[in-house]
């Protein structure tokens, strides 16, 4: 092959992987069945809107993966779904493009606590209080009644984790939801906050993973549970009659973050901004039972799916806000005394 040829290859194939980069779209996910409902309702359409292709990735929350590419100038993911804990690291360590909100053109009201300043929420989901109506003669209403070993005897679950526990704990003790942080950053609220776990620690069967708790409240091994909302929708639409309480339920956002040195950073606000439409977030929550960051999207949804969503109005009235960066200060302390605390 003489010197002629292999430079006309060369320069070929770049440029058409140039072509094919500035006519597509790189969008990593967490896969599942998340991703099966971002394939329909985002990234489908877009193609069809856009004339762009949607190049769909997966990832498991592997920021090391991340880093080595943005530090070696070969980022090859341009929209990232990453939970908002990752987002507000990689954000404060450069691993994110700082998003410029103008440019994305959402003219329609977002839930509170959407926008960031590396990322842009795209649902919101929540930890609440379930339980299985068919066990309990009288509903519960609130963290207190979690608490009440008398009125509510038996098991209850919590996830074996300081986050989330802590937070229902003060709850539990009377703590308003605005407050719940302010306290928990002193050690005094945090001393009151394992005071309290202590009430019901010997009646609490942990669990780790999210299919865990309906499976508890079904086969009657606990009363009430704390869960993941759409865990909970979808035992509910498969029979279950299993509840939510909304009142104290902590939500937090999944988000899109457009990764440093993205190559087609205009395809990357393209995209975000065309998933946020309130269409297409119709799209998504009908099939995972999370909440639609654009407010708009509500109008569109049947009535019985919209009151089961951590964005209904009455849901949202007394529930808290996970404050990510609360977590990331004093996550590692306060959860190494959880771990030694919940081994005793």
């Amino acid at each position: 092959m003489n010197g002629k040829v292999l430079l006309a290859l060369v320069c070929g194939g770049f440029l058409s992987g140039n072509g094919f980069a500035a006519n597509s779209v790189t969008v990593i996910s967490y896969g599942g069945a998340s991703k099966e409902a971002q394939v329909g309702a985002f990234y489908k359409p877009f193609e069809r809107h856009s004339g762009k292709k949607v190049v769909a990735g997966e990832w498991n929350g592997e920021m090391a993966k991340l880093k080595a590419m943005v530090s070696t100038n070969s980022t090859s993911w341009d929209v990232l779904d990453v939970e908002d804990t990752d987002l507000a690291r990689g954000c404060e360590e450069g691993l994110f493009e700082k998003l410029d909100h103008d440019r994305l053109g959402i003219k329609d009201p977002l839930v509170e606590g959407t926008r960031s300043e590396c990322g842009l929420g795209i649902f919101v989901w929540s930890n609440v209080l379930a339980y299985n109506a068919d066990k309990l003669k009288e509903a519960p209403q609130g963290w207190s009644d979690f608490w009440d070993l008398k009125k509510f005897p038996g098991k209850r679950s919590l996830r074996k984790s300081a986050r989330g526990s802590l937070e229902f704990a003060l709850m539990a003790d009377g703590v308003p939801p605005a407050e719940v942080y302010r306290l928990l950053a002193t050690p005094a609220g945090v001393d009151r906050a394992f005071a309290k776990l202590d009430q019901i620690k010997s009646s609490i069967q942990w669990w780790e993973a999210g299919a865990q708790p309906p499976q508890y409240l079904m086969a009657g091994d606990v009363v009430m549970s704390s869960a993941y909302n759409g865990r909970i929708h979808a035992a509910k639409t498969s029979g279950a009659n299993l509840q939510v309480v909304w009142s104290g339920n902590l939500y937090q956002f999944d988000d899109w973050a457009i990764p440093k040195g993205t190559p087609n950073l205009d395809a990357a606000y393209d995209f975000i901004a065309f998933s946020m439409r309130p269409e297409q977030q119709k799209l998504y929550t009908e099939k995972m039972a999370y909440g639609p960051s654009n407010t708009a999207a509500a109008a569109l949804l049947s009535k019985d799916l919209e009151a089961d969503l951590p964005t209904n109005p009455a849901n949202m009235k007394n529930a808290l806000q996970m404050d990510v960066n609360f977590w990331l200060d004093h996550g590692e302390a306060l959860e190494e005394r959880f771990m030694a605390w919940s081994s005793r």
